[in-house]
């Protein structure tokens, strides 16, 4: 019977390197804050019942990021190094028994078969830990795997306390183990702060248990960017390229075709459906949901925009909280805001802006409309330069309108508002009041012709 795993997150520090008031694990890349990455991997191998974060620096707002996971938190007001991280939660971790993996809330590349592989070795092992490391061509700002002549370890050393015999060792600790606990717990209070930083560095346990006669392995990683750490604006931007990176790849081996992935922005929740086109410097954020055979323009920016199968977004179209319904099309350059449903085949063209708008079936507004807080049913025409007045200075209002209700061009529709089924509204009306089924409603001023009237103007101007 295998022993239970738990894990714990490091993720107490405020990370100075990144000249932020906002703590590091809060910092986004792919999409989410890097701790949210760490504690999805972490639920990969474990209950969340049994996944522990050490919070210190922005305590609420690194709960806020994550505790709908259902992990629990281990508070570390005074943040004094990652032994002291694992001591302050001694009292909830050690009656816990089993393996014990230490894991960093800003490393959030490390992919869950990377973590179970790491517990099976362990698991297989009569080891006390086992070690991820790998190899970097510049390992600095990483602590250095020492081996002996037979590759066992026998130490890690930080770079701070390294001599330069050990800097030049390019074998580094990617801060990632997999202890067994009770072994963890009996030699934890051993490691001292006798170091250039005073910090309780969980590195110097690997140096003890070698002493107490115990063995310590080493995973050596090939592929030496799962276990990067973010500790700049650098490695920030390094660590986005490479989730996007593996988000495109992994929606390409699906199905999906993207034009020159390297150019276009997809988030990590993203949910895209075969046979759907991406073309270039497209960006799809948020909880974005695509379906099949859709296609999406080049320049077009999807925000938590839910599309069905068949839909024509085209190019530089701005969707945000938005919903289109199997063989929509918008734009280009339409904005669809929040809160709006397209139906069944609508198409809103250019320069078309939409916001909290329910557009029926078939209907159309293929020009220079806006539509804002608006109810329109099926298979309506809506005419370019038509708006929908909509606040009157304090409060909003809607307009309603039935179904096969054609609206002019350049109307003008006063809220609140109903246009009844089948009606129409002249061209460059201005219409504030209800409109009753199958009627014209005109709201325009009579023409009036005034002959000669340049020709007076000019004599009474020109000197």
């Amino acid at each position: 019977m295998q022993a239970p795993v738990h894990v714990v997150i490091l993720a107490a520090g405020l990370g100075t390197r990144m000249k932020s008031r906002r703590a590091k694990v809060l910092h986004e890349a792919g999409g989410l804050p890097l701790i949210q990455h760490v504690v999805r991997t972490a639920l990969a191998v474990a209950p969340p019942e049994r996944i522990f974060v050490v919070v210190g620096c922005q305590a609420d707002q690194v709960r806020a990021a994550v505790e709908r996971h259902g992990v629990a938190f281990v508070p570390q007001p005074e943040p004094k190094g990652t032994a002291h991280a694992l001591l302050v939660g001694r009292e909830q971790l050690e009656p816990l028994g089993g393996l014990l993996t230490v894991l960093y809330g800003d490393c959030p590349l490390l992919t869950p078969a990377t973590l179970l592989r790491l517990i099976a070795e362990q698991q297989a092992s009569d080891a006390a830990a086992t070690v991820i490391t790998t190899r970097l061509e510049d390992p600095s700002g990483y602590g250095r795997v020492i081996r002996d002549e037979h590759g066992a370890i026998l130490a890690i050393v930080e770079q701070k306390a390294a001599g330069p015999a050990e800097l030049a060792v390019n074998e580094i600790n990617s801060g990632i183990y997999c202890f067994r606990s009770e072994l963890l717990w009996r030699y934890l209070p051993e490691i001292r702060p006798d170091n250039p930083a005073g910090e309780y560095y969980l590195t110097d346990l690997v140096a003890i248990l070698r002493r107490e006669g115990h063995k310590v392995r080493a995973l050596l990683l090939e592929d030496s960017t799962e276990v990067l750490g973010v500790n700049t604006r650098i490695d920030l931007a390094a660590a986005d390229a490479l989730l996007r990176a593996r988000k495109t790849r992994e929606l390409m081996l699906e199905g999906v075709t993207i034009r020159r992935p390297e150019t276009v922005t997809v988030d990590c929740d993203v949910l895209i459906g075969p046979d759907s086109l991406i073309e270039p410097f497209v960006q799809i954020l948020g909880r974005s949901v695509i379906g099949r055979d859709c296609h999406i323009g080049t320049g077009s920016i999807l925000k938590d925009a839910t599309l069905g199968e068949r839909v024509d977004v085209r190019p530089y179209t701005l969707i945000e909280q938005a919903r289109l319904e199997d063989d929509s099309r918008a734009g280009p350059f339409a904005r669809i805001r929040p809160g709006t449903h397209l139906g069944l085949g609508v198409h809103v063209g250019n320069f078309v802006e939409l916001k909290n708008a329910r557009l029926g079936p078939r209907s159309k507004a293929n020009h220079l409309a806006y539509l804002g807080d608006a109810e329109i049913g099926a298979d309506c025409n809506v005419g370019a330069g038509t708006i929908t007045c909509n606040y009157d200075g304090e409060r909003k209002h809607r307009t309603r309108i039935g179904d096969r209700v054609f609206v002019g061009s350049n109307a003008t529709l006063v809220a609140p508002i109903e246009l009844a089924d089948d009606c129409y509204v002249g061209a460059g009306s201005v219409i504030t009041e209800p409109v009753p089924p199958e009627a014209l409603a005109l709201g325009r001023a009579r023409q009036v012709n005034k002959e000669g009237w340049v020709r007076k103007r000019r004599a009474t101007t020109e000197p």
